[in-house]
Parts: C-alpha cells; structure tokens; sequence
C-alpha cells in the first residue's frame, strides 16, 4: 500500500487518494484468505457447505459448526478467518436480536430479505466509525417457504447485499464458483444439490497445500419442513461417498490421458 500512499489504511474513515478504504479491503481479504464454504439454491431449498478446517490433531470432531440459525426458518453462515470467528459469532448474535424483535413486534418471522437489509446495514455501519472496525467475515443467508420458495443472500465486509443463486466465498472461492455454474441449481431438489455441495467442497480443496477438513452440510428446505438443520447423517454420508467416488473417477481419468 506504500507506493498508493502511507497511511491511508490507519482509519477506516480515511480514503485514499484513488478512492479506496483499506480497512475494508482488508477485512475482504480475511474472508478471501479463509477456508471455502459455497450456497446453492435449488427448485426447493437452499443448501450450505463447509470445509472446516482441522488446526489440530486433538481437534473434537463437529465442535465448530459454521452453519447455524438465525430463527427457525432462516440460517446463516459465517465465512471467518481463524482469528475472525468471533466476528461471525458477534454478527449472528446481532441477526438473532434483528429476528426476535421482528417477531415479538409483528407476531410472525422475520423475511430473510428484510434480515439481510438490517444486517447488511449493522455491518456498513461499522466502516463508518473511527471507534470500530469492518467486521471480518461475510455471511450467507438463505431461507425457505411455500409462498416464496427458496431466498439466498451474501453480505459482505462493505455491507453490501446481493441475492443469489449459488454462492462461494473463502480462498478456493474462484473455482468452487466455476464448478457451481455447471450444475442446473434451479431443476435440482435439495437432497441432489447436497451430494453436488459436497463434491464441488472436495474438488477445490488442494491436499497438497491446505490442510485437512471435516465437511459441513446442512440445509433448509421442502425436506426439513422450511426449518434449517444439519442434514441427516445417512444422507451426509452418502454425500460424502459421492464426492470422493467423482474425485477417484477424476484423478483415474486424469492417470489415462497421462
């Protein structure tokens, strides 16, 4: 950043010369520099997973859970870098204050659309602020009903918001986006578009640079009655084998053009 201009970069309220905030760039290039997690948005729900990664060798198994709710009908995902959890944990304790007021207030749940409105303008306001920081994680919202169907959304460390179709953040985000645009998002129902979470989660991790992971799926959907949850376990493990059977498929079919 030297040669742009030092100091820029020592205030969030401070632009540079060209326009830019580096406080906020720098809290995307945490999201950037963090494991993958992806949304897709199929005919009947939205679909998350996670590739979390395992830091240690006496690591408990599921005790870092990514994919959490917000309200009974409405899940979050938090993208953190390892030393920004806390920021995702802080900003989905926000969501959660968002959605109980909503419904104490007006006696039904809070719209996904309107939660990523309020959100996404709690998290701008803290690149406002000498007194605070960007927030350094992104989130993925998604949501289900019969009336709406599926709603998928992204927030950003800028506290901007977009709807999507699928969605991929974290460092392998480029060719998990690659991949997501290959699968026919709208014509897929949920219980196909978890094995195909799984599999794009496995083909962009890089076994020889990144450590290992324990994949995280869940799902909210027609299936899980418009609630969020983790997916069932007979059918994350029949995901999961999918995914390493179409890596094995690759990896032999890579072997015969050699």
């Amino acid at each position: 950043m030297s040669s742009i201009g030092t100091g820029y970069d020592l205030s969030v309220q401070t632009y540079s010369p060209a326009g830019r905030v580096f406080q906020v760039e720098y809290a995307q290039k945490a999201v950037d520099n963090s494991s993958t997690v992806i949304a897709l948005r199929g005919k009947d729900g939205v679909v998350f997973a996670a590739e979390n990664t395992i830091i240690s060798k006496l690591h408990e198994s599921k005790t870092i859970r990514r994919a959490t709710a917000i309200d009974r009908h409405i899940a979050i995902v938090s993208e953190a870098h390892c030393g920004f959890i806390t920021d995702g944990r802080s900003t989905v304790n926000e969501a959660r204050s968002y959605a109980t007021k909503f419904r104490d207030l007006y006696g039904h749940p809070m719209p996904v659309g309107k939660l990523a409105d309020e959100l996404s303008g709690y998290i701008h306001a803290l690149t406002l602020y000498g007194g605070a920081r960007p927030c350094g994680c992104s989130l993925l919202l998604g949501a289900y009903s019969a009336s709406k169907g599926p709603e998928l959304y992204m927030i950003d460390p800028s506290g901007v918001s977009w709807g999507y179709y699928g969605c991929a953040l974290g460092k392998n985000k480029q060719p998990a986006h690659a991949e997501i645009e290959k699968v026919k998002l709208s014509e897929l129902p949920c219980r196909e578009l978890v094995k195909e979470a799984a599999r794009i989660i496995y083909m962009t991790h890089d076994e020889a640079k990144d450590k290992d992971f324990e994949l995280e799926l869940a799902w909210v959907c027609e299936d899980s009655n418009g609630q969020f949850e983790h997916v069932p376990q007979d059918l994350f493990e029949e995901a999961e084998a999918f995914a390493q059977a179409r890596m094995d498929e690759e990896s032999d079919e890579e072997g015969d053009d050699e």
